[in-house]
């Protein structure tokens, strides 16, 4: 057990807390094994109906994965303890994605990343005025994991490839109005809510949250649907780009000079992976191809040098290999998403 997960349970509910704030609370591999661990043992436990995602401190409600850790690991011992992380999260995430009970996540703060992976297979998701949401993967040479292809893939329109390419943060409002977030309540009800889930009927979460919620400010990712799915229409990076080059208003200028900083090698596989998912009928299947997709990843050059750029260095300058959209053959993805061993191959637990 670790420290930076808080694990109690609280009438009928089972909560757990995030608790590393120093971090913005990212996920190492104790806490995935620490949640996966309460999970397991409530699953059977009929005093626990229900299960409350949350954090204890800080500003984050998880802002991703142990980045520097993972750098390390490609570096230095050839991805073996980085693929090891991946796969158990990702067992956590199916985990929490099939889970019997209901779960209820409150994405209080920063939600990125492997905060994705944890709050959107809730059957309730809660959003504030402090969430901001995001898929910034591509900026560190990575893509959009942790059922990422599963979840992005399924929004409205074009928005999913939008939010995966350029790695833009949603506010609670937004989330809501995307339906990544099913409620939208004000940070000062969140603790009413808790102790009334806890106390209440399962049946009533629903009503409870919405009896709690308030009217969401305007959605400004609403009022840019109509560019977004005009400019993201394609599934090949060449041509977004050549479409954002055309258009001279100013969201589309600031949305090309950001896709420009992001790798042109997870751009495309993110593209890829987004509608590959949309195609599958089971998250298991979905989980098995990202994995296949960070075994791979993890260890290309593109990864480590997007982490030293914004995680090590921070000159915010990486040198992106390939470094062209052009330069990412259809080959180099095709290898990227191809099957592993089968001795190799993720698995549910």
């Amino acid at each position: 057990m670790t420290d930076d997960i808080l694990v109690r349970i609280e009438g009928h509910a089972g909560f757990i807390s995030l608790n590393r704030p120093s971090a913005l609370n990212a996920l190492t591999l104790p806490m995935v094994h620490a949640m996966t661990e309460a999970l397991l043992a409530w699953r059977d436990d009929d005093a626990v109906q229900c299960i409350v995602i949350d954090h204890a401190d800080g500003r984050g409600f998880c802002a991703g994965g142990d980045i520097a850790f993972l750098r390390n690991s490609a570096i230095n011992d050839g991805g073996v303890s980085g693929r090891k992380f991946f796969h158990d999260e990702y067992q956590l995430n199916h985990l929490l994605f099939t889970y019997p009970k209901p779960v209820v996540a409150f994405m209080d703060g920063i939600c990125m990343g492997g905060g994705v992976g944890i709050s959107q297979p809730g059957r309730f998701r809660v959003a504030t005025e402090n969430t901001k949401f995001a898929m910034p993967e591509t900026g560190i040479g990575l893509f959009p994991d942790v059922g990422g292809g599963w979840y992005l893939s399924r929004l409205e329109g074009r928005v999913g490839q939008f939010l995966a390419l350029t790695g833009s943060r949603v506010a609670g409002a937004e989330c809501l109005a995307l339906g990544l977030a099913t409620h939208y309540l004000p940070s000062s009800a969140l603790a009413d809510a808790k102790t009334r889930i806890a106390s209440e009927d399962i049946e009533r979460i629903d009503g409870i949250l919405s009896n709690l919620s308030e009217t969401p400010p305007d959605s400004k990712i609403v009022e840019t649907i109509v560019q977004i799915n005009r400019h993201f229409a394609s599934d090949k990076l060449e041509d977004i780009i050549s479409s954002l080059e055309g258009d001279e208003s100013e969201w589309a200028m600031k949305e090309l000079a950001t896709l420009r900083t992001k790798s042109p090698q997870t751009c495309k596989v993110a593209l890829r992976q987004l509608a590959e998912s949309l195609k599958l009928a089971d998250f298991a299947d979905n989980m098995a191809m990202e994995y296949r997709i960070t075994s791979r990843v993890l260890v290309r050059p593109d990864f480590a040098e997007g982490v030293r750029a914004v995680i090590v260095d921070k000159d915010h300058a990486p040198q992106w290999d390939p470094a062209s959209p052009e330069g990412v053959t259809d080959a180099l993805v095709d290898d990227i998403f191809a099957t592993l061993p089968t001795q190799e191959e993720w698995k549910p637990l």
